[in-house]
């Protein structure tokens, strides 16, 4: 009560989803990123899964917000209301302040961080320090970090795609770009609204990511046609179609050719023994991007390098940036 025995937390807070990982307990809470808001009154409706439900089905008095964009804070108020909400959800409102682990892209601006960490002490964090996604999605995955030895990760999320170098505790090389989970959607939008003149709706092409997405052409022909609705722009009345999963995996190429050639830049930047090392282990993928089918064989054909998918690829950053707490005492004097 007196905030005795409070849980350090570490918060993967994540365009598309916010995990929450407590100390000693491990993932607490797993929501997704976002706000319903009244516009009138400004009030907060609701937060997570319940203002998820709403996208796309508001009045006008009511917007559903992402107060994330492309991994970093788009809506400083919104994000502060929502980091309260599930700091509060995650220890209970009675718990004492928390020291919290926030991570964030590794291409982020010092403003961007420092962004992140007041918005995080205003939620309600007794201090708040941050970690790069890629070295947090390292240590979620289990590989040897400390180590004198190369390992490669590749973070795919919501808003980015964070690809690293590893070695002896810190970041070799790295590349962070705006070409993730929310842009795979906006392809298969675009590309059902051009070929097909159907409008459909962000969570629409993410259901149509899940079920029918292939990172290689050639082997999409396995995967079942979909089903999907939407608003006919010729008519501008509701329309049903049938979608073969080669035309999804055409609408996602450009994307997918974008995060090979980040991988490729950041295996240039590299030094030989460090390529060496990740030859011999592989590249590791992380986060909810890792599941696209066909996507390890794809980036491995392009690299001549073997990839893994993380036993937990959605899990990875916030077990990381939560594992990290056994060492906030170093970060506090940092």
């Amino acid at each position: 009560m007196f905030g005795f025995g409070t849980k350090n937390i570490g918060i993967d807070l994540g365009t598309a989803n916010t995990i929450v990982y407590a100390e000693g307990k491990g993932i607490v809470l797993r929501e997704p990123s976002v706000v319903a808001k009244n516009t009138k009154t400004g009030e907060i409706v609701s937060v997570g899964s319940e203002a998820r439900a709403m996208i796309g089905r508001t009045p006008a008095s009511i917007v559903a917000i992402r107060p994330m964009k492309d991994g970093v804070i788009a809506d400083y108020d919104t994000t502060v209301a929502m980091m309260k909400y599930y700091i509060d959800k995650a220890l209970g409102h009675r718990a004492g302040k928390p020291y919290v682990m926030v991570c964030v892209p590794s291409g982020v601006t010092e403003v961007e961080k420092r962004a992140v960490i007041d918005a995080t002490r205003v939620a309600g964090a007794r201090d708040a320090y941050v970690i790069e996604e890629p070295f947090a999605a390292a240590i979620g995955a289990g590989l040897p970090v400390m180590d004198p030895t190369g390992s490669m990760v590749v973070d795919i999320g919501g808003g980015t795609t964070d690809v690293a170098t590893i070695s002896l505790g810190g970041i070799v090389s790295s590349r962070s770009i705006r070409m993730a989970g929310d842009k795979l959607d906006e392809s298969i939008a675009s590309y059902v609204r051009q070929h097909f003149n159907l409008l459909i709706g962000e969570r629409t092409a993410e259901q149509l990511k899940i079920d029918a997405a292939s990172a290689s052409i050639s082997k999409a022909s396995e995967i079942d046609k979909q089903t999907i609705r939407g608003r006919d722009l010729v008519t501008g009345l509701p329309k049903t179609i049938e979608i073969d999963a080669v035309d999804v995996a055409k609408a996602i190429q450009e994307v997918i050719q974008e995060i090979i050639s980040a991988i490729k830049e950041t295996l240039e930047e590299t030094s030989p023994e460090i390529a060496a090392d990740v030859i011999d282990h592989g590249i590791v993928l992380t986060g909810g991007g890792a599941q696209l089918r066909h996507l390890p064989e794809v980036i491995s054909d392009a690299t001549k390098v073997p990839v893994f998918i993380a036993s937990e690829p959605l899990d990875c950053v916030a077990v990381g940036t939560g594992e990290s707490l056994k060492s906030i005492n170093v970060m506090k004097k940092k």
